[in-house]
């Protein structure tokens, strides 16, 4: 860490889930408390049904909304016929972090063993936004949490940060 003073980000929270409501959504809860624990705003939080169009319409209002500048999902990046986040937010980003979704498997790998081969979690960025599309389960969003996404959204990580870029977003 550095010397730095902590640059509070604005981060939305998307759960994607057929069958969770308010009351069982833990994996979004979660993630609203972590990221308010450490000293960020939550702007917003919804539940919307697995369907590709409802999500997008979801992460892109938040995306194209300057305001915003982190999304987090929850759910829908498995196999089944459902899970459909991956290919939700895919189009709308214009960048994608490989090594996220790299490094998510690999730290989950160490709990769950083979079955992390079933996630899809991935990130990028989409209009100076950065966006996380994890696994549903809240010690899915918990790892990723607590072992990548709070340093990178950090401003004081050293030696780079995700914060430290976003100025430099947009550059053409």
């Amino acid at each position: 860490m550095s010397d730095a003073q902590f640059k509070s980000l604005n981060i939305a929270v998307l759960t994607v889930s057929d069958t969770r409501g308010e009351a069982e959504d833990i994996s979004g809860k979660k993630l609203v408390d972590a990221l308010t624990e450490a000293g960020h705003v939550n702007v917003d939080k919804q539940i919307c049904r697995d369907d590709m169009f409802a999500i997008r319409a979801i992460a892109s209002q938040w995306i194209a909304d300057p305001s915003v500048d982190v999304v987090l999902t929850t759910g829908g990046t498995g196999v089944t016929g459902r899970d459909g986040t991956p290919e939700a937010i895919k189009p709308l980003l214009i960048k994608e972090i490989d090594g996220f979704g790299e490094m998510f498997r690999s730290l989950s790998y160490q709990q769950i063993k083979s079955s992390t081969l079933q996630s899809r979690a991935l990130a990028g960025v989409a209009n100076s936004t950065y966006v996380f599309v994890l696994p549903g389960s809240s010690g899915a969003c918990d790892l990723a949490w607590q072992e990548l996404i709070s340093a990178q959204l950090d401003n004081r990580t050293r030696p780079c940060n995700l914060v430290m870029l976003m100025p430099r977003l947009n550059e053409k």
